[in-house]
Parts: structure tokens; C-alpha cells; sequence
């Protein structure tokens, strides 16, 4: 058993479960704070801020420092976060304790993606399972917060993950040897690579990382209240309630797992900018369709959209570890979250004014429609593989 590559892969899956507890759990606590979604859900901008600029230091740190120590820090730093946060009592002590959340959770990205090719190769099926794992943990935030949230209260549904982080932690102690640091090299650039190709490749994946982190962001925490909102019926066959949403939401969530295996099987075989393109060009209309549908087409929808931004995330990743060097790899993921994430604020304000001024979340579908024709159009501009895999040559004059 690789047991580095469990615990890297069981942390993605904790590191998108723990921020995505807050959306289901403010379905059973707007009574209990004498508020409404729109107020609550604007609470989550401090962690959404803080999951974006902690990268950049975690990945300096993981990189000059120890990745081994900073994935310590990584569970229990999360888990002391998010068992502060189920003590919350007022709006201020919530919005602490969700950025203490988004601050712990920012570690992972940087740190866990730097040391998965050191662990398990640069083929493109790991960073697709890797990516399944993230998913299950996003499809397990909803089932398990709607669960605990209305059996037990929202309080629960914070403190058994971070008594399951601070264990995880002590076994990874306990279990994992710290790795060998990469070799340090002259450059930070692969082998049969220029200059303007890799500047050009990062140029794109910054635009798109921007504009997908919005969407991202925005149909990750909306989902959610979008299935109370629009989904009644099969809400009320699954037993109705903050367990019923949750549910339908997991099994959504979950619906992103098939597209990264997916995209993990086709990096290794066709060109990055092939299947870039392709899944870019299938996140357009899912996204319309979210803005028009209602009932069981809304469920099409919302799943052809989770589709298409975790097959996004898994080819955002596989351009990091083919452009850069082992060495340089926690630092380029890091500015990439960086600027993923602090974009992705933006989301939180625009989702409390949609739904509060607008029409609900149709007209925040529209825009985020047009955020994902930016992605389409970057990654048509993606340099071209002559073949797949990680150091294989990039047309940069002919694309």
C-alpha cells in the first residue's frame, strides 16, 4: 500500500469537504441567527478570500521548508478550525471561524498536488483519481452535513470532521516518513520547452483559472439552496429536509467524478488542448440550462455543469506538472489557487445580491455563462501537445 498517496488523496477529499460544509449546513441554522440565506451565506467571503491567499505562503513554506510538515499543519490546523467554528454563537464568531477553515484549507492545494507526482508519478490517470477523491469530499459534505445538521444540529455537522482531521493527522505522523526533498535545478522549466510557450501557457491558465474559480465557487455553494429552491418534489421522495437536499446535492456533486477519471484517462492519450477544449465547450450551455430549468432538467443541468468545472480542475492541474519543474511545482500551484480562489471571492457577494435582488439564482447563471465562454476561448488558445504526458514537446509556433 503507497500509504503517502492515501493520505494525499484522503486530504483532498477532507480539504473540499470542510469547505463545503457551511452551504448545506445554513439551511438549518438562518433560525437560530435571526437571518435570512442571503446574510448568511455572505459570511463565507472570509474563508473563500483566505483559501485563496493562504496557497501562496503554504506553497513558499512547502516548498523552502518541510511538504511533509505542512501537510501536519494541514490536518490539524483544519481540524482545530472547524471545531472552533461549531462553537460560534454570533455572525462575527461564524465569519472568524470559517476563514480560520478557509486558511487551514488553503495548505492542501499547494502542498498535497506538489508532493503527488513525488509519490505517484505525472501520469494523467493520478491526478484523476486524486481529483475523484476531492470530489467524493465535496459529494460527502452535502450528504453527511444535511444528515448530521437535521438529526443532530449544524454544530455536529463542524466538529466530527475536524475530530476525523485531527486523527487523520496523528496517523499521518505516525505512518508517513517525510519524503526527500526534489532535486534542485538550474531552471524551472521542462526539458523541450521554450520560453515563450511556457509564458504563453501560464498566461492562459491564469485567465481561465480566474474566470473558472468564479464559477467554480458559484455553483459549488449555491447548489445547495438552488436544489430547495427549485427541486420540491424529488426533495419530498427522498424524506424532505436538510438530509433530502443534501442528498440530491451528493449525488450532483458526485456526478464530477466520472468527468475527472475521465479526463485523467484522456490526458494520458490525446493532447491536453484537445481535451481542454472539449471539456471547456460543455460548460457553456449547462450553465444556461441551469439558469432556465426547473425540476428534473434542472438536475441534467446542474450535473452537466459539476461535469464540466471538476473535468476543468483536473487539466488545470496536469498543465502545472507539464510546464514546470518538481523544484517550483508547490509555488506555481500556489499562485494558481491564489489566483483561483481570491477571484472566486468575488462569488459570495454576487450570489447574497443575486438571490436577494434579483431573481433568484437565474440571472448569477447567465454571468457565470459568460465567465465560462473565457474558458472556452483559453483553451482554444492552448499551446498544442505533439503527444500526451509530461514532457512531451508543445507546438508553441503552429497553435
Amino acid at each position: 500500500m503507497n500509504r503517502p498517496l492515501f493520505f494525499i488523496n484522503a486530504g483532498h477529499a477532507l480539504d473540499h469537504l470542510s469547505m463545503l460544509i457551511f452551504p448545506t449546513a445554513l439551511l438549518g441554522m438562518a433560525a437560530g441567527f435571526g437571518t435570512d440565506y442571503s446574510a448568511l451565506i455572505a459570511l463565507a467571503i472570509g474563508g473563500t478570500i483566505a483559501f485563496g491567499a493562504g496557497s501562496l505562503p503554504a506553497g513558499w513554506l512547502g516548498d523552502h521548508w518541510s511538504r511533509h510538515g505542512m501537510m501536519l499543519v494541514f490536518f490539524f490546523g483544519l481540524g482545530a478550525a472547524l471545531i472552533a467554528t461549531s462553537f460560534a454563537q454570533t455572525h462575527w464568531q461564524l465569519a472568524v471561524g470559517l476563514t480560520a477553515v478557509g486558511l487551514a484549507a488553503a495548505i492542501y492545494h499547494p502542498v498535497g498536488l506538489a508532493l503527488l507526482p513525488q509519490v505517484a508519478g505525472t501520469a494523467g490517470k493520478v491526478l484523476g483519481v486524486n481529483g475523484v477523491w476531492g470530489n467524493m469530499g465535496v459529494a460527502a459534505a452535502a450528504l453527511s452535513t444535511g444528515f448530521l445538521t437535521q438529526q443532530f444540529g449544524w454544530r455536529v455537522a463542524f466538529w466530527v470532521p475536524g475530530l476525523v482531521s485531527i486523527l487523520m493527522g496523528i496517523a499521518f505522523a505516525l505512518l508517513v516518513q517525510p519524503l526527500p526533498k526534489a532535486p534542485k535545478k538550474a531552471k524551472p522549466m521542462p526539458a523541450g520547452l521554450d520560453k515563450a510557450t511556457v509564458v504563453r501557457a501560464f498566461g492562459i491558465l491564469l485567465a481561465v483559472t480566474i474566470a473558472g474559480g468564479v464559477v467554480f465557487t458559484a455553483a459549488t455553494l449555491t447548489l445547495p439552496k438552488l436544489v430547495s429552491e427549485r427541486i420540491g418534489p424529488t426533495i419530498s421522495a427522498l424524506g424532505g429536509g436538510t438530509f433530502g437536499i443534501g442528498g440530491i446535492a451528493a449525488i450532483i456533486y458526485a456526478s464530477g467524478a466520472l468527468a475527472q477519471l475521465t479526463v485523467g484517462w484522456a490526458l494520458d492519450r490525446f493532447s491536453l488542448s484537445k481535451v481542454f477544449a472539449a471539456i471547456a465547450a460543455f460548460q457553456v450551455p449547462s450553465l444556461l440550462l441551469v439558469a432556465l430549468g426547473q425540476g428534473h432538467w434542472l438536475i441534467l443541468a446542474v450535473v452537466g455543469v459539476m461535469i464540466a468545472i471538476f473535468g476543468q480542475v483536473t487539466v488545470n492541474d496536469a498543465m502545472v506538472n507539464r510546464y514546470t519543474d518538481a523544484t517550483w511545482r508547490g509555488r506555481i500551484h500556489a499562485i494558481r489557487y491564489l489566483f483561483s480562489f481570491g477571484a472566486s471571492a468575488v462569488a459570495v457577494p454576487l450570489i447574497a445580491f443575486s438571490h436577494k435582488h434579483w431573481d433568484g439564482f437565474a440571472s448569477l447563471f447567465l454571468i457565470l455563462a459568460v465567465l465560462g465562454g473565457v474558458v472556452f476561448i483559453g483553451a482554444l488558445a492552448c499551446p498544442r501537445d505533439r503527444r500526451a504526458g509530461e514532457g512531451g514537446a508543445v507546438e508553441g509556433a503552429k497553435a
